[in-house]
């Protein structure tokens, strides 16, 4: 069997949660003995991986051009995986056209449209008070869904937002959340003792985390360090614009520290994750990763969104001054933090284990390939949104493709 992927960056496991989710879609393909592929029009950087490296074949393809339709015919896959919907946009008709009979995946990443229109209403009025979700650029996502077969939904709360906001059917929807190989007993986790000071991470270049970090600075931070004046709060992450670089000061203990070359390292060293996400949607890597280390967490109603189910290894705030309340009372309680280390340890091994997320996963996509044909009847509304007359993106890269030879 074999997969294509076509990525819209080359996967940068160490610095996004989306290069870390990619990496845990082709370790499931590939344990299934599929031949992978990776096509790409984006360029290698220093933090993305050797795909060779993982036996997945990389190939430069183009934007807007017909080489990619002898590239996909000739190449036959049975499978094609869309990262993220802007990618199914550019490549999705042609797909379809040139392999009517590979089974079309959207892997959404997490809902761009809920991200940008949560991102709208703080700008607007500050808060999440009057958020508006019926915007172009969810009809643009939402029609990306309905013309795929499967769209991978990484959040609870995104399953239930597209199905009972949107009337999306479930049938072409699939729960895939983070998937996690293994996970460390309690004994193996660094000791409350042996830490110290807080932290936070996250890729630079993503609005949310740059929106966390100017809050930590301006609202959250100065009053934890009144309490803790020797505490320090340490930001990790790639990507840093001049405005989070700037914030850097070392009488405020507020040190920018760049890209994390062992996210193990300073997970484990650290006593508190802080993460006062104010707008963002999918799951949020570091938090995930926070468990995985046996670092408590303190964050919001937005960081724990889909994240924890009922329960609550972190403290999840309200506003800012309940943000610092809770971090204070998490950094200086060691039975508090430790209780909240072992409820954590607990949703990963009922809600992010890959040895039971990955075969299910698996199971669907092997059901739809044996009824492709009836499961596209059943969604005649992805054939309604590939008509020629409403293709608007296939005529726009027709264009584009007319406009290049001149």
């Amino acid at each position: 069997m074999k997969l294509l992927i076509l990525g819209h960056t080359i996967p940068e496991p160490t610095t996004t949660a989306a290069g870390s989710r990619m990496l845990q879609l082709i370790s499931v393909f590939k344990e299934e003995g599929y031949k992978i592929h990776f096509g790409t029009s984006a360029l290698n950087n220093p933090r993305s991986i050797d795909l060779t490296s993982l036996d997945v074949t990389l190939d430069v393809i183009q934007l807007n051009n017909p080489s990619f339709d002898r590239y996909v015919i000739d190449l036959n896959p049975d499978v094609v995986i869309f990262d993220r919907f802007v990618i199914e946009e550019h490549y999705g008709w042609r797909v379809s056209q040139h392999c009517p009979h590979a089974l079309r995946i959207l892997d959404t990443e997490d809902l761009h449209f809920l991200r940008k229109a949560r991102h709208q209403s703080i700008k607007d009025n500050g808060d999440l008070s009057n958020v508006d979700l019926y915007t172009d650029l969810a009809k643009r996502e939402i029609a990306s869904i309905l013309r795929c077969d499967l769209s991978l939904i990484i959040s609870s709360f995104e399953i239930n937002l597209l199905t009972n906001v949107f009337g999306v059917d479930d049938s072409i929807l699939h729960y895939l959340p983070f998937m996690v190989e293994g996970i460390a007993e309690e004994s193996a986790l660094t000791s409350f003792s042996d830490r110290a000071d807080f932290m936070t991470i996250g890729n630079l270049l993503h609005a949310p985390n740059v929106d966390s970090v100017l809050y930590l600075k301006r609202e959250i931070w100065p009053r934890i360090r009144t309490e803790l004046n020797k505490a320090k709060l340490l930001v990790y992450g790639n990507y840093a614009p001049q405005q989070i670089n700037e914030l850097h000061n070392e009488k405020e203990g507020f040190l920018i520290k760049g890209w994390a070359p062992s996210l193990s390292e300073v997970m484990s060293n650290a006593k508190v994750c802080l993460s006062p996400l104010r707008f963002g949607a999918g799951l949020k890597g570091k938090l995930l990763d926070a468990m995985i280390y046996g670092t408590p967490a303190v964050t919001t109603k937005i960081g724990a969104e889909g994240m924890y189910g009922p329960k609550a290894p972190c403290f999840m705030a309200e506003d800012s001054t309940d943000f610092v309340n809770r971090s204070l009372q998490l950094y200086n309680e060691e039975k508090l933090w430790t209780k909240s280390q072992e409820i954590g340890l607990k949703v990963l091994k009922e809600n992010f284990l890959k040895s039971i997320i990955a075969p299910d996963f698996l199971s669907r996509v092997d059901s739809i390939l044996v009824t492709l044909k009836d499961h596209r009847k059943k969604n005649f509304i992805s054939q309604i949104l590939q008509h020629q007359t409403i293709q608007a993106t296939r005529y726009m890269s027709k264009w584009i493709e007319e406009k290049n030879k001149s």
